[in-house]
């Protein structure tokens, strides 16, 4: 039997594997997903007290590298006295990113914003005296960026949220629910707050591991946010009643279950600003690893951790520059397209255009000299070199014997005078939309 499948065909199969534990269903959220799907790129900023010792954000006292006290010591030197939202969404902007998330409260308990329901914010408890993100959410709106909220779910500062420390706990849910039910009305409050008062175009939660879905009632949460706005979107850290699902630091190898995914990564080791990391990750490093999220069908969120008065460290800005500089030259193969090959088709990450009748090669390491196609059962009508030469190349067809339904191998001469500085993407522009030979090969193909 010939084996021969339409890729779009195998995308769904794939795609329809969804994650047992996600509660929501990807044929109802998929309008208001496609223009995630589409961005690719996203900003993270995790900014906080903790820049001002440059230690771990909330982790740090948690874990008991610090006490609690000493930690909560550097609301005192909070400035913000160089904070220039108008600048950071410029420089988001520039890096190509589509979206943005900042951590309007992290485990700390500290709120970037004037919550009316507790004194631990910025405007009350730090010099800055300043809510960080109403001004934020305007530039990046202004710069036509979607606007995301970072919540931390827990709060180890209340005295009705059940964990603290690392070895020890205030209570037990169980033994104490009034005491839960005060503290879920304060989340439920703040939520409503920052709702309210921003309609975030995305959610991103964090600490739901700490209970239940029953016990964070995150079912009345997601109604909660999306009753003030339909179009909202939720990442996969509200045990199970999220929109997409996110893998953390390390890249998958196994594609997410979830129907969309999106890998948060830092620059260096760290989240937040810490002077004693060092380990920066060069913009070749950042651009391989977000070709093959999109490749993968997945989106980036990069993070930046700026100082505690605002200043973006000059790396950081260095790696963002870069990035949207390459995504300027390659924005055809980035933004708006799909998941690419199969891997076994191509020793690389690819993309799709969403009729299927273009693909992207990107080729790691500036590999110049022949690049190799396999199963690509398509008369290929032009190929070119994508970042301003336009350059047209030749492609030659090795193997395909006439009486077998097995493709021959495409090799494509790639020359060394049209590499890119960081990554080079080749388009080729198909007859059709791609059909890929899946099988063994032999006789009967």
């Amino acid at each position: 039997m010939k084996r021969i499948f339409v890729l779009g065909c195998l995308l769904m199969c794939a795609l329809m594997h969804a994650n047992s534990q996600q509660k929501t269903d990807p044929k109802e959220i998929e309008a208001k997903m496609q223009w995630f799907a589409d961005a690719k790129l996203g900003i993270f900023i995790h900014y906080g007290i903790y820049a001002v010792n440059g230690i771990d954000e909330s982790w740090s006292f948690h874990n008991k590298k610090i006490s609690y006290p000493d930690y909560m010591k550097q609301l005192d030197g909070f400035t913000a006295s160089h904070y220039d939202p108008e600048a950071w969404a410029e420089l988001i902007r520039e890096s190509g990113a589509r979206y943005a998330v900042i951590t309007t409260k992290h485990h700390d308990g500290v709120a970037l914003w004037n919550t009316k329901l507790s004194d631990l914010n910025t405007v009350k408890k730090t010099p800055a005296k300043r809510d960080l993100v109403t001004p934020l959410f305007k530039a990046l709106r202004k710069n036509n960026i979607k606007a995301g909220a970072y919540f931390s779910l827990l709060d180890w500062s209340r005295d009705d949220y059940p964990g603290f420390l690392k070895d020890s706990s205030r209570y037990k849910i169980k033994e104490q629910p009034d005491r839960w039910k005060h503290f879920q009305n304060f989340l439920m409050g703040q939520l409503s707050e920052l709702s309210t008062q921003f309609n975030p175009d995305l959610w991103w939660f964090d600490g739901d591991w700490e209970h239940s879905a029953e016990e964070w009632n995150a079912q009345g949460i997601r109604q909660l946010l999306t009753k003030n706005n339909p179009n909202t979107i939720i990442n996969g850290r509200l045990q199970g009643y999220g929109d997409y699902d996110t893998p953390e630091q390390n890249f998958p190898v196994v594609r997410p279950h979830f129907h969309w995914w999106e890998l948060c990564m830092t620059i260096n080791n760290n989240w937040g600003y810490q002077p004693q990391d060092t380990n920066w990750k060069t913009p070749y490093e950042i651009i391989t690893i977000f070709a093959d999220a999109i490749s993968n069908g997945g989106n980036m969120l990069l993070d930046i951790g700026p100082m505690q008065d605002g200043t973006i460290p000059p790396q950081q800005v260095h790696v963002l520059k870069e990035l949207g500089k390459w995504n300027k030259k390659h924005a055809e193969a980035i933004f708006g397209t799909v998941a690419g090959l199969p891997q076994g088709h191509f020793y690389g990450p690819s993309t799709l255009s969403k009729d299927s009748t273009s693909l992207y090669l990107f080729l790691a390491g500036n590999v110049s000299g022949p690049v190799m196609i396999k199963g690509l059962d398509n008369k290929i009508e032009d190929i070119t070199v994508l970042g301003g030469s336009n350059r047209h190349l030749s492609h030659k067809i090795v193997g395909k014997i006439s009486w077998s339904p097995v493709p021959g191998l495409v090799y494509i001469n790639v020359p060394k005078d049209v590499q890119d500085e960081y990554m080079t993407v080749l388009k080729v522009k198909l007859d059709k939309p791609v059909k890929l030979y899946r099988g063994k090969g032999g006789l009967n193909g």
